[in-house]
């Protein structure tokens, strides 16, 4: 069965609720309060089924000017709208801003009622009907039908059923193989159930028994129970009322404003970047001005900040304060919303913004950007930001990921990253990737997991290795190359720690550079040393090749060379990287062909024993116990040995 959420709008005490009551037999004002004033004070909820195909859920709004910021909670999933106006009234000023909201949220489809038609006259009836097509002009519900109500005697419902189905089967279905939000409108304990919430599922879907996750207080909590429509269903999908039954959390956590997700997706944020249109009627928007932001069911206080020059802002004004700075009424923006509390959003969703005093609606939008800083000089124009702003709005896929990564500190995204700023299923995220890859703009490092980067990001840092390591070659002649750890933290400590070894591999696979374990050198690097180096590394070598397994001190041997101790101590660093030497410990280095012979003694040891005790080996290797132990120790770590008791096992 395909799921249609249709939001009444309109003044106060123009019968919306009547309609609703009408239309499905359910009066959705709930509180006694509503009842004994005659006013909706809250959204309202109530179904009907058109046919066998096709459900209505129906949010029923409040139309008092208090209670706007209530209808903004319910407003905000709606498929289609039924604009109320009473006949007897016509236009009012919460027409007026019901309208405007519908508007700026970008609701595509509606129907026009004149409510009360049995209270006038037909030729009142047929001047409302003219001033109402004059209002609708130039908008979504121009053309839309307009059709004369009455719910106390029922004339035009048949008739209002027939097009509330014409528009049903029009409407598409919204898709639920997106990811799960459902945003709360209603959170309240039910004996013998507990912490029950309800909310229109605007994506994606969820089943019983699942993990959900609700923001922005990050807590994960199972769901109990489903209802739809008051009925008890092991799964909900997008475009359906939806009521959970909740575990793991306590009366009164959950409020109105909070959204459920899948675990660990998305994140919530106290900064969006948002195209803003302002209403015609609005006041001016200050930069820096407070005022109600509004989406899905959330409110907070928040601040707005212009991205862009307003109209009228020229070069002569240019040394004015940013606060001296305003948007015009009727005109759109790129504005920096700055939130006091944080709130789940995502690109593409819808806001409203109003005024802080006197509380009145000034503008909506969308938000682009859930992911930013505070724009200043240091990373990037404002005249910068805006243009990826209008890249995240109008771009494509392949687009879109390439402005996330040009923007992104570390060059690099991951798909769990991707996800939580755009909202992309994983194939949407792979497709784009793939796409910027074949324009030679990306590289995609991994499949699986996803992990993408930006080309240009690369062959900077490729050549920045390239550089580094000339100049490290240039200042270090005698040191055969540069420790990985050391060009990591030189080059890469600002970049996505996933860049590191594709661009050394990257490098080495064209023969740029070499690398050898934790040693990164240019290609065809070769250490030359001067006459009296090369004396000294033979020197070196004979010193400890003819001490056998009886070595001198490493600073004995070093002392008696005519070089200064620094050059000394790096030849003898090049002989143990080449392994001619081979350093046991700190004290101790040996020559490899002695190590080699200890080692062929030892194998001929072990066709008599494979055990043996330090008193036997400094006996078979003719040493002290000076030597004997850091030789032993050695041998553990090559694994020719290992230690059990005071014994040692031949490998």
């Amino acid at each position: 069965m395909k799921h249609i959420i249709v939001g009444t709008a309109g003044h106060i005490d123009h019968g919306k609720s009547a309609l609703v009551r009408a239309l499905t037999g359910t009066d959705p004002d709930r509180w006694e309060e509503e009842k004994r004033r005659g006013i909706t004070i809250d959204i309202g909820f109530a179904t009907l089924d058109l046919d066998a195909e096709h459900r209505l859920g129906f949010v029923d709004v409040p139309g008092h000017e208090r209670f706007v910021k209530n209808m903004l909670a319910g407003i905000g999933g709606i498929d289609l709208v039924l604009l109320v106006i009473a006949a007897d009234q016509s236009i009012q000023p919460q027409t007026r801003e019901h309208f405007d909201i519908c508007r700026l949220l970008e609701v595509r489809r509606g129907i026009i009622l004149l409510t009360k038609a049995d209270l006038v006259e037909p030729d009142i009836l047929g001047l409302v009907k003219l001033e109402v097509e004059e209002f609708a002009a130039g908008s979504f519900l121009e053309g839309a039908p307009i059709l004369a109500v009455s719910s106390r005697t029922g004339q035009g419902m048949d008739a209002l059923k027939q097009q509330l189905l014409r528009l049903a089967v029009e409407t598409p279905a919204k898709d639920s193989s997106r990811h799960f939000r459902l945003p709360i409108d209603r959170a309240f304990v039910m004996k013998g159930f507990g912490v029950v919430v309800t909310g229109t599922l605007i994506s994606g879907e969820v089943r019983k028994e699942s993990e959900v996750e609700v923001h922005p207080v990050g807590k994960r909590l199972r769901v109990r129970g489903i209802q739809v429509h008051n009925h008890a269903v092991e799964a909900a999908s997008a475009g359906q009322r939806t009521a959970l039954n909740l575990s793991g959390v306590e009366t009164g956590e959950l409020v109105r404003g909070m959204t459920l997700s899948d675990p660990g997706r998305f994140h919530a944020t106290k900064r969006a970047d948002c195209l803003l249109h302002l209403l015609p009627t609005a006041r001016p928007l200050k930069n820096g001005a407070s005022v109600h932001f509004h989406s899905a069911t959330a409110e907070v206080i928040g601040k707005a900040f212009l991205l862009e020059q307003p109209a009228g802002y020229g070069a002569a004004s240019q040394a004015k304060k940013n606060t001296e700075n305003k948007m015009e009424p009727g005109a759109s923006a790129c504005v920096q919303f700055r939130l006091r509390d944080p709130v789940l959003l995502l690109p593409g969703d819808r806001f409203i913004i109003r005024q802080i005093s006197p509380v009145v609606t000034m503008g909506g939008g969308r938000v682009l950007e859930n992911w930013v800083p505070r724009h200043s000089l240091r990373r990037m124009t404002r005249e910068d930001a805006v243009k990826s702003l209008r890249v995240l709005q109008n771009g494509t896929g392949a687009n879109i990921l390439e402005t996330l990564l040009r923007n992104s500190p570390g060059g690099c995204l991951n798909a769990d990253e991707l996800i939580a700023r755009t909202g992309w299923l994983l194939a949407e995220c792979s497709q784009a990737a793939q796409q910027l890859q074949k324009a030679g703009k990306a590289s995609v490092l991994s499949e699986k997991p996803l992990l993408v980067a930006e080309e240009a990001r690369l062959e900077q840092l490729r050549r920045r290795t390239i550089e580094t390591l000339e100049k490290f070659h240039k200042q270090n002649p005698l040191l055969p190359g540069m420790s990985k750890e050391a060009l990591r933290t030189k080059l890469f400590v600002r970049a996505h720690p996933a860049l590191a070894e594709p661009v050394l591999k990257k490098l080495a696979d064209l023969g740029k550079i070499a690398v050898a374990g934790e040693l990164v050198k240019l290609g065809g690097h070769k250490i030359v040393l001067k006459d009296e180096e090369q004396q000294a590394k033979q020197q070196i070598t004979r010193a400890f090749e003819r001490a056998g397994l009886r070595v001198p001190a490493v600073k004995e041997v070093l002392g008696k060379l005519p070089l200064e101790r620094q050059r000394a101590e790096r030849i003898l660093k090049i002989l143990l990287q080449e392994k001619l030497l081979i350093r046991v410990s700190d004290d101790l280095v040996f020559h490899a062909d002695t190590i080699r012979k200890l080692r062929q003694t030892l194998a001929q040891y072990k066709t008599t024993s494979d055990r043996i005790k330090v008193g036997a080996f400094k006996d078979l290797a003719q040493i002290s116990r000076k030597y004997a132990i850091p030789l032993l120790e050695y041998l553990d770590r090559e694994r020719v040995t290992r230690r059990v008791g005071d014994e040692r096992i031949l490998l």
